[in-house]
């Protein structure tokens, strides 16, 4: 993940070389050669994605691409801030390091659960989560498209919902691999042990607004950018939102910046005119450069 970037482009290199500077760590090894179960332990994983997709936006900024908006799902929305210029990178990839460390901290390992469901929309999930609770937690974390919403909670919880969403109409329920119940309240935790922290850290109002997670809304300022980020620890993702705000913003054109290819498919769901490029390696460049230079 990211090596071909390192290796032809000396922005791509300096910004590895940042992130192992700031971790005082080899980070970088880590993104390019593994071995997985380390990359997988959440801890390792935001700062890695982070620094992969900061990479790329870095190269694609040198070569003149200008966003009218950016938004980043859960994690990403920190690369959307160091993107606006909200957070140094620097910074940035010691929170996330840290925010992956509090978040697997807050639950014990099998105590917690996330399950996808399918073909049920967010009132049919919450009426399942809240008939399944039976005390414990369960709710909607990720609402990523009007096809696919995340639950998250206590794994019995998680469990009995996905179930009765299945009784309620949805079309699956299924069991995600994940190492714990993120965006729900049993988060938490980590939002305590991470505010003080993101309150801390130097940050400047966004140059570029900003869709945040929590509300769909624009973030231009510091402080509203700051509290977002907190308030998304043990919050819902609201994506299906961002991107429908976007969209009304006059957006056509979307780019996601790092690994992977999962929210271009997500927003093929929910804003189906829309042009769509990923751009994770060398690759991708010329079709990015034809799609701008034909716009």
């Amino acid at each position: 993940m990211g090596k071909a970037l390192a290796e032809q482009f000396e922005i791509c290199a300096k910004t590895f070389a940042e992130a192992d500077a700031a971790l005082r760590e080899p980070l970088s090894g880590l993104i390019f050669d593994g071995p997985g179960d380390r990359l997988q332990l959440t801890e390792n994983t935001q700062p890695a994605i982070l620094t992969m997709s900061v990479a790329a936006w870095r190269l694609l900024e040198s070569r003149g691409l200008q966003p009218s908006f950016v938004a980043g799902h859960s994690l990403g929305e920190y690369s959307a801030h160091v993107a606006a210029g909200t957070l140094a990178f620097q910074d940035a990839v010691t929170l996330v390091r840290n925010r992956g460390r509090y978040m697997q901290e807050a639950v014990p390992v099998g105590r917690g659960a996330m399950a996808a469901i399918l073909g049920l929309d967010e009132a049919g999930v919450t009426r399942a989560c809240e008939e399944a609770a039976q005390g414990e937690v369960v709710s909607p974390a990720n609402l990523n498209s009007p096809e696919q919403i995340v639950i998250a909670g206590a794994a019995a919880a998680v469990a009995r919902a996905g179930e009765r969403a299945k009784a309620l109409g949805a079309r699956r329920a299924i069991a995600l691999p994940v190492s714990a119940p993120f965006h729900c309240a049993l988060m938490k935790p980590a939002e305590v042990r991470l505010t003080p922290e993101l309150r801390a850290v130097p940050a400047r109002d966004p140059r570029i607004p900003v869709i945040a997670n929590v509300d769909a809304q624009p973030k231009r300022t510091a402080q509203e950018s700051i509290d977002a980020l907190i308030k998304q620890v043990a919050s819902p993702v609201r994506w299906e939102s961002v991107v429908r705000r976007l969209a009304s913003e006059g957006v056509t054109h979307y780019v996601e910046v790092g690994p992977g290819k999962v929210l271009t498919g997500l927003v093929k769901k929910i804003a189906p005119g829309a042009t769509l490029l990923n751009v994770e390696g060398p690759a991708d460049l010329a079709a990015l450069e034809a799609l701008f230079s034909a716009a």
